[in-house]
């Protein structure tokens, strides 16, 4: 079935929830805003709890898939907050518990603003079973971890210095690179704020950091894309209209920078077409397609 098919309430309210999700309205205001579009046998309520994430049905792979091992692992970052904890996932092998295991090469995911909720440690369970070790860092870890809730997450998050949450991500993402068990060689992706981290971790890791798939992020500044030495591939949905046409521009400063890239803009996708928890911004189309994508680009740049 298509996004089209499937989508049962406006796309403007779908941009509503991207906005209150993003911090930048209210919860009254979007539960406000929202009841304009109680048509057509669809209330209020009926659009709100559309738009929620269910992250029960958004899980492709279970937490105690016997395919993988996971842990949650506590990560020093003097230049942050002190300390980061996150999600680590290894395919599972008679030797995956210790870190004398056979060595694989890693990739950092960011979650989006809400921090490390249960898309994004699923999203690093997929990886695993890619034959990659996924770290997925939660930004949130000072300030007591993800708490359950995406809007309580959101406003958390934006109680951090955003410099020192990037410090603590940076810091997570040397310390896989640095990992025994991981080849030394590391890609990073994420999810909107962890789109525009996986770009800014590019420019700050440069030779470090083998390749990055920002989905739907902010591009980092002009001037600074002649740091990057990771291979980007940059995805975007096309109904994410800001962040589209913001593309052209990041891009001709990777050409300009002899950067290699790619860039993919899906159709009929918005902001957040691959949350599969977020139904009603989940493009299965162009999240199978993306998703080829980017295990195709770090098997290309981080395996070889």
């Amino acid at each position: 079935m298509s996004s089209k098919e499937r989508r049962t309430v406006p796309p403007e309210a779908v941009d509503l929830y991207t906005q209150y999700i993003h911090g930048e309205i209210s919860r009254r205001s979007f539960m406000n805003r929202v009841k304009k579009f109680a048509v057509l046998g669809l209330s209020a309520n009926t659009i709100v709890q559309a738009l929620m994430p269910d992250y029960a049905m958004g899980q492709q792979i279970a937490r105690d898939d016997e395919r993988i091992v996971a842990s949650y692992v506590t990560v020093p970052s003097p230049q942050g907050h002190g300390y980061i904890r996150g999600y680590l996932v290894r395919p599972y092998s008679a030797d995956s518990r210790n870190e004398t295991s056979t060595p694989l090469p890693g990739i950092i995911v960011v979650h989006e603003n809400r921090g490390l909720n249960p898309h994004t440690e699923d999203v690093a369970r997929r990886f695993a079973l890619s034959n990659f070790m996924a770290f997925a860092p939660d930004v949130l870890t000072s300030v007591g971890g993800y708490p359950g809730d995406d809007y309580q997450g959101g406003q958390l998050f934006s109680q951090l210095d955003p410099d020192k949450r990037f410090e603590d991500i940076a810091a997570a993402a040397l310390w896989l690179k640095n990992r025994p068990d991981c080849t030394g060689k590391i890609g990073a992706t994420g999810f909107c704020y962890g789109g525009s981290i996986s770009n800014q971790l590019a420019v700050r890791l440069g030779d470090d950091l083998a390749a990055a798939v920002p989905f739907y992020g902010g591009a980092p500044g002009a001037a600074d894309v002649s740091r990057i030495r990771a291979a980007v591939m940059v995805q975007h949905g096309a109904l994410d209209t800001r962040l589209v046409e913001g593309w052209p521009a990041y891009e001709d400063a990777l050409r300009s920078a002899g950067v290699t890239y790619e860039g993919h803009i899906y159709p009929d996708s918005v902001h957040g077409f691959f949350n599969d928890a977020t139904p009603e911004r989940y493009n299965e189309a162009s999240a199978t397609e993306a998703w080829r994508h980017t295990i195709d680009w770090f098997n290309q740049y981080v395996r070889a």
